[in-house]
């Protein structure tokens, strides 16, 4: 199944699933601000004008459980579902309705669909559907969103950083890049592609450092994860390199007018 099969297959989920109360379904991440890379998630943001009741949810989650997944054909899915009226006056940390993505599968198929919860990193979601995301149907992003203050979009990133170097010796080459793009949003205000934001943090990393970031950049461009090797020396120093931009993260929002304390979020 090709990522068109894929969408169109999530679109008529939602349309039986939800109907009349979805508002907008949006594609986002790498598919609308650069290119789909072998390992990309479809990144989905799906705006709704009340909650999913209890039927739905499950529906929902049955159908994107098995649709997603990281098979050669099939890519996995991250879908955030929102109710307008959370978000519609903008106030952090966002709260999501409804939550999918590969990493909770294990989690979701034990226990079912999350509950409404406060999500911090939903901010940056938002933000990308609103300055690149695609609308696979209903009115542009824009139009049914309010704007995401840049203060909000670098904390949810922040949140996320002790989390990240929690997961690290699962998810190696996403937690670098991850860091990668949470630095270059603090720093530069712009929201990047993951290997772009690493090309950008290259040249201010310490020498010793920038391999690892090369390499995982390569990774990220070429293959998979099943295909994901690292040679001895940059694995020895990987985490060291992750450590480096969290500190410089660190660094940057605390330089940042009028910050918050971070709070963190219960899924990535």
């Amino acid at each position: 199944m090709g990522s068109s099969a894929q969408l169109a297959a999530v679109t008529q989920l939602v349309t039986d699933v939800v109907g009349a109360p979805a508002i907008g379904l949006y594609l986002h991440g790498s598919a609308t601000s650069s290119e789909l890379r072998p390992a990309s998630d479809l990144d989905l943001l799906l705006v709704t004008d009340r909650s999913l009741r209890g039927q739905e949810r499950t529906a929902l989650l049955a159908g994107l459980l098995d649709m997603s997944g990281v098979a050669v054909d099939v890519r996995p899915i991250d879908m955030t579902v929102v109710v307008r009226t959370d978000i519609v006056p903008w106030r952090y940390p966002p709260k999501a309705d409804f939550v999918y993505g590969e990493w909770l599968r294990q989690e979701l198929e034990a226990r079912g669909p999350l509950p409404p919860h406060p999500l911090p990193d939903l901010a940056v979601q938002l933000a990308q559907a609103r300055e690149c995301g695609r609308p696979i149907f209903g009115p542009p992003a824009d139009v049914v969103t309010a704007p995401v203050p840049h203060r909000d979009v670098v904390e949810a990133g922040v949140a996320t950083v002790p989390e990240l170097l929690a997961e690290f010796d699962g998810d190696r080459r996403n937690v670098l890049l991850t860091l990668a793009r949470i630095w270059a949003t603090g720093s530069t205000g712009r929201l990047l592609a993951k290997d772009a934001a690493a090309k950008w943090a290259l040249p201010l990393l310490p020498e010793e450092h920038r391999p690892v970031l090369r390499h995982a950049i390569e990774l990220y461009r070429g293959c998979t994860y099943a295909d994901e090797t690292w040679p001895g020396p940059l694995a020895a120093r990987a985490r060291e390199c992750a450590e480096f931009m969290a500190m410089e993260i660190g660094r940057r929002v605390g330089r940042m007018p009028g910050k918050r304390p971070p709070k963190t979020t219960p899924v990535r």
